[in-house]
């Protein structure tokens, strides 16, 4: 299966495939609005599960007390959405810088590049656990 994603066509077997950012939203508004957000705390990830909405070019979250923590500290952030029926063969990405809104409430992100990533990686063979 191909996934068409503005001019460009999808190649399932291709690993990683570059977003244009204009196409961003089609995309993500295709893929649903709940997705992962990755912050860090010191060196740890910090993973929570947020509705996203588009604000002017900026995406939206409402962020818990850690995740406003952590971007104060570090406001690079990634977004992800799974991969779904729509497209099982890739993830979607979304790097961005965050800040809290004037008014305290949303974190708005900031997108700074978007890659659709080959699920799964590369394959390998895991090494044996009984050896």
């Amino acid at each position: 299966m191909t996934t068409t994603l503005g001019s460009a066509v999808c190649d399932p077997a291709g690993v990683s495939i570059s977003v244009a950012l204009e196409d961003l939203q089609p995309l993500i508004e295709g893929r649903g609005r709940e997705a992962y957000l990755v912050t860090v705390r010191g060196t740890r990830p910090h993973v929570v599960q947020v509705a996203v909405a588009f604000r002017g070019e900026r995406l939206v979250v409402a962020p818990g007390r850690r995740t406003a923590a952590n971007i104060a500290e570090r406001p690079e952030v990634t977004l992800l959405w799974p991969v779904h029926e729509g497209d099982p063969h890739h993830n979607l990405l979304v790097d961005g810088t965050a800040a809290m809104s004037d008014d305290g409430e949303w974190l708005e992100v900031i997108p700074t590049a978007a890659v659709l990533h080959r699920a799964g990686g590369r394959r390998r063979r895991l090494p044996d656990a009984s050896a």
